[in-house]
């Protein structure tokens, strides 16, 4: 406590840290001050000067709190505690003379303004500004960009806060945007015209203060006041990112961040903002079955029944998707197992050890990169994988960490030294860090799926594994698919994979594993939301919720469980997962002992206890592995376009174009003859 400095705010004592600027200290104080430029996770700007503040025997003007730290005030003449106040004449007058120039060009358009009804302009001139402007000069005019299909611009309506270039060179790690001029001829622009090269790029319209920037996809389709809000979590990578979800009708119209400090702080990747328009198309509505050759539509009984007489007496295997939640994943184990069957949800021939966590998770957390001050990378590449994570490494590479690399050089954002691309410097790693007594330490390695995913896996996650206990280090597992853990955790995985798993099976249950090519000759029943490539394969289709339209329990890459809450309802005749499995299970007359999704979640608590501490990351255990030698091959990247690894993402029209984008960026230009 004695590093705590004593200042008066509107006479108010209140104590802070020395290092706090007057805003944070405000807030702290629960005393709101309005800005335009300031945001707690960007640099400092200074640039629109809302935040005045009256520094009592100061200067005799207001004082940008933003830009003024506590330990930059001076005592009273008599040693008394440095006062500010933030309702004093001064600062009302100050407020509304800034309010007066920032309007000065600003055109107006609110009622046609996509910004309109949550625009921080319009609050802050309502609650600082005053009703009249003296200025009658025409207004100035300026060129809107093009910044790619996802973010529109309406840089006339601009106020120069700066926001969008502070994030996009800082936190998105790309240098397009930037500010040029001076005066009245200071505008914001891109480099020789260029769009946007990041898939983190839709945050700066949540960071827009005005409708200079706005959602192209969702331009002129609702208001705010129109559209009924859930916050959910998001599956499009294993983070588990915390959103918000905005339905009007039965339509989702737009998915926002919702802030986490300990998973996305408040950033959202733009597949998972954008990838609603794939929850409309492509939809399975109704059961098919296949006759003859071709899938027909039948009705639910139907197709039940001949679900239920395809698997009675036979060999039954589960294949568990990358979007399914985890009550479904129970639901399924129970059911395939009660056959005599076996489940599996490593589709993609991942090596992760059954029943220990510390080897399918690890032990450390998301959070514990910001502090980290040498992170390893092994077969991975973040920026496809969890471009969110990526921010967070790429935040504390900017606070001093050291990034090494072992896997294929990308362009992650951020230097880093890369140590090689495959096993053997991997192997030197660790040779080198056990034996040596003056070896660097990394204090967090994040091992991915493509390392993980070969037929040495297991042999890399114990080299790694190694390297983590020799150097006192926490290992993170990065996941790509938002169910793994989960599945992991339920224990739905069988000794061998999906080789031993799928052996011998005469009847394959698909729960949504879309990325699985499975040979002709089983039956196959596919329960999933979209017509993929499941669908075409499948002898039976029973249609299924999206993850946005049914209550669901996820676990990240960490081990953290988080609840996807149901925003819309599923199309047509398609049913919740966990219900249509339930239904199946009563026409095989092997009828699962729950009716409800309380029932089920409960028995999934009591199988799993952990599972109920939702939003918590429980201390993980589990022996290092043991395991054989390791390979000499590369290690491979496991995502070959970030833009279509889904079935809802494969569906959408803006990933798709979003996909063709990347790939003409990544093909060399040539040069002129």
């Amino acid at each position: 406590m004695s590093d705590l400095r004593t200042i008066i705010i509107d006479g108010r004592e209140v104590e802070c840290d020395p290092a706090l600027t007057l805003i944070q200290a405000c807030e702290q104080a629960g005393i709101e001050v309005p800005r335009f430029c300031y945001h707690e996770r960007l640099s400092i700007a200074g640039n629109c000067r809302m935040c005045l503040v009256e520094v009592v025997g100061g200067p005799p003007k207001p004082a940008a709190s933003c830009a003024m730290q506590v330990r930059d005030l001076r005592p009273g003449r008599n040693g008394e505690p440095p006062e500010i106040k933030t309702n004093s004449p001064m600062v009302k007058k100050a407020r509304e003379g800034v309010m007066e120039f920032l309007l000065i060009n600003h055109p107006l358009d609110c009622p046609i303004c996509d910004q309109g009804g949550e625009c921080d302009l319009q609050d802050q001139a309502m609650a600082y500004g005053v009703d009249f402007s003296r200025f009658r000069e025409p207004k100035r005019a300026t060129e809107d960009l093009d910044l790619g299909p996802l973010v529109d611009t309406h840089m006339t309506r601009c106020i120069s806060c700066t926001r969008c270039v502070r994030f996009t060179t800082e936190v998105a790690g790309i240098s397009q945007m930037g500010q040029t001029g001076r005066g009245e001829d200071a505008e914001i622009t891109t480099y020789l015209g260029q769009t946007l090269d990041s898939n983190l790029q839709g945050n700066i319209i949540d960071l827009c203060p005005v409708g200079a920037l706005v959602s192209k996809p969702y331009s002129f389709t609702a208001r705010p006041w129109e559209l009924s809000k859930t916050e959910t979590i998001d599956v499009m990578d294993a983070l588990g990112s915390n959103t918000r979800v905005d339905v009007k009708g039965r339509e989702v119209m737009r998915i926002l961040p919702r802030n986490n400090d300990a998973v996305n702080e408040e950033w959202l990747s733009d597949k998972s903002r954008f990838v609603w328009d794939g929850l409309r198309r492509q939809r399975l509505d109704r059961p098919y079955i296949r006759k003859d050759g071709k899938l027909t539509p039948a009705s639910w009984a139907e197709a039940l029944s001949a679900a239920a007489d395809a698997m009675k007496g036979k060999t039954v295997a589960g294949l568990i998707g990358d979007l399914a939640p985890v009550e479904a994943i129970f639901s399924l184990k129970h059911l395939i197992e009660g056959q005599g069957g076996k489940v599996e949800c490593r589709t993609d021939g991942a090596r992760l050890p059954i029943g220990s966590r510390a080897g399918y998770v690890g032990t450390g957390t998301i959070e514990d990169i910001e502090t980290a001050g040498d992170i390893l990378l092994v077969g991975t590449n973040p920026r496809d994988e969890a471009p969110v994570l990526n921010a967070r490494i790429r935040k504390a590479w900017l606070a001093g960490a050291n990034v090494r690399v072992i896997g294929p050089a990308v362009d992650l954002t951020y230097t880093y030294e890369h140590l090689g691309t495959g096993r053997s410097a991997l192997e030197d790693l660790v040779g080198r860090d056990v034996n040596d007594e003056t070896r660097e330490t990394p204090s967090m390695v994040i091992v991915g799926q493509g390392a993980l995913s070969e037929a040495d896996g297991a042999a890399v996650l114990a080299a790694v594994q190694r390297l983590a206990d020799a150097t006192d280090s926490r290992l993170l597992v990065l996941h790509t698919a938002a169910s793994r853990v989960g599945a992991m955790d339920v224990g739905a995985a069988t000794d061998g994979g999906m080789e031993a798993a799928l052996d011998g099976a005469e009847v394959i249950y698909n729960l949504g594993a879309d990325e699985v090519e499975i040979d002709a000759g089983p039956f196959v029943i596919y329960q999933g939301s979209h017509g993929d490539r499941g669908a075409h394969r499948a002898d039976v289709i029973l249609p299924a919720a999206a993850w946005v339209e049914e209550q669901g329990l996820f676990v990240n890459t960490e081990g953290r469980p988080q609840l996807a809450i149901r925003a819309s309802f599923p199309p047509g005749e398609a049913k919740e997962n966990w219900a249509i499995l339930r239904a199946l299970s009563a026409e095989l007359g092997a009828t699962l002992p729950w009716d409800t999704i309380a029932g089920l979640r409960q028995a999934l608590v009591d199988a799993v206890p952990h599972l109920a501490q939702i939003d918590q990351v429980i201390e993980n255990t589990g022996e290092t592995l043991d395991a054989g030698p390791l390979g000499d091959a590369d290690f491979r990247v496991p995502i070959r376009d970030h833009y279509l690894t889904n079935p809802i993402a494969r569906a959408s029209e803006l990933m798709a174009e979003l996909s063709a984008r990347a790939k003409a960026r990544a093909e060399a230009p040539l040069a002129a003859e």
